[in-house]
């Protein structure tokens, strides 16, 4: 891997005089499919489809903002470094997305939760293990083992010194150092020798270099707000203002959350920023959850979201598609949505259980349709042709990109 970047070099390039410097000559990423898409395609069954994306194997690949990188990379590299995010990049992604929480000196940072350390870096195996709210724990007959923390209770220096690895806990572990592996104990050390994490200032300087855009993430905090005087509103600006200082137009910008009061509260007080915000949409967890084919369990209803001024929002896929006589086919979700004018991104292909057995969560409203790992693409074609999405995060965003420019998206 080349042109990786140290965190000496991410910290200049946070300063607006580095970041306009490498605005004209960004990072040669050398875009590649790799040999993944032919892959799936060579699994699909004979027809239009697999017609079509073999015809286009001999393309010159090009980045498409329909592809969206999950976390980078995540299936090779530690999410949510600049390792995962140059190969996202160098399979074309054409928006990169850093999710946003926060250290106890409130600097933002790029971490999938904001009490995930304990799976994604090496902290319980650190002097800092002291600071997890819930210290480990070893597996009991009656219980697995156990431990939580928080980059709230450390400072960003702290976090810096921890190293990335991939996300995996081994709950039948006895020692802090054997929860390390997970269930696939290659998995949190291969590619992640060396991994190098960043603030969200350092992934603007990064992603730009990278000729992508930006989705920004805000997520929901661990810890009670305010947190020493940090209000949610000071959170959700201070995002913003991260964009705003390296000169990113808000065009450029597509933010996050899965708070509705979150994306008002940029709808208000950043209009622009706000024309682009993203209702992530996570009504699966209510205590009634929401029924993709029935409008009545739509609360609120897709109308009065349109009223509120969100334009884009962000379901997983399962909410998105049904199952037809053994066919993907558009839910009543999908359909209301686009009824009101409201646009449509979803998330996330190539992160579900085996495709050879229904494909888990992911998949969970169409699993009688789903084969093998070419359903990867019957879904995707499904997506950008029927329900009509503007784009897709995808853990592997080659297999995505490929469609994209096949389909010239």
């Amino acid at each position: 891997m080349k042109h990786l970047l140290s965190h000496s070099l991410l910290a200049g390039l946070a300063l607006g005089s580095a970041a306009q410097a490498l605005d004209t000559a960004a990072i040669d990423t050398g875009l590649s499919y790799g040999p993944r898409p032919a892959y799936l395609i060579n699994q699909l069954p004979e027809g239009p489809l697999k017609d079509r994306l073999q015809s286009c194997a001999g393309q010159t690949p090009s980045r498409s903002l329909f592809s969206i990188g999950h976390r980078g990379a995540p299936l090779m590299f530690p999410e949510h470094t600049v390792e995962s995010n140059v190969a996202a990049a160098q399979m074309g992604a054409g928006i990169l997305e850093c999710d946003v929480t926060f250290t106890q000196d409130h600097e933002l940072i790029c971490r999938h939760a904001q009490n995930d350390l304990a799976t994604t870096t090496n902290i319980l195996t650190t002097d800092l293990a002291e600071t997890c709210i819930t210290p480990f724990s070893p597996a009991t007959a009656d219980a697995p083992a156990r431990a939580e923390c928080r980059s709230s209770d450390i400072t960003l220096a702290q976090f810096r010194s921890l190293q990335p690895k991939m996300d995996s806990f081994d709950k039948s572990a006895q020692s802090p150092q054997a929860a390390q592996g997970g269930t696939a104990p290659w998995r949190s050390t291969l590619f992640a020798e060396g991994a190098t994490s960043m603030t969200h200032a350092e992934s603007i300087a990064l992603f730009r270099s990278l000729g992508a855009k930006f989705t920004p993430e805000l997520k929901s905090p661990a810890v009670e707000m305010p947190h020493n005087g940090f209000s949610m509103q000071d959170y959700a600006q201070k995002m913003i203002d991260e964009y705003k200082a390296a000169g990113v137009p808000a065009s450029d910008v597509w933010p996050q959350s899965f708070d509705p009061e979150v994306v008002k509260y940029w709808i208000e007080n950043e209009p622009e920023f706000g024309k682009q915000a993203v209702l992530l949409d996570g009504r699966y967890s209510l205590d009634t959850p929401l029924d993709p084919m029935d409008p009545a369990s739509f609360h609120p209803t897709m109308q009065e979201l349109a009223d509120m001024g969100i334009t884009y929002i962000a379901p997983p896929m399962w909410f998105l598609v049904t199952e037809d006589r053994g066919k993907m086919v558009p839910s009543a979700y999908a359909k209301e949505a686009k009824s009101v004018g409201l646009k449509l991104i979803t998330w996330t292909l190539e992160r579900s259980g085996s495709l050879t057995d229904g494909g888990g969560w992911y998949f969970q409203s169409v699993t009688p349709a789903v084969q093998n790992g070419s359903s990867y693409y019957q879904i995707l074609d499904v997506l950008a042709q029927e329900v009509e999405i503007e784009g897709i995060f995808s853990d592997w965003p080659a297999t995505v990109t490929y469609y994209a420019n096949c389909m010239g998206l």
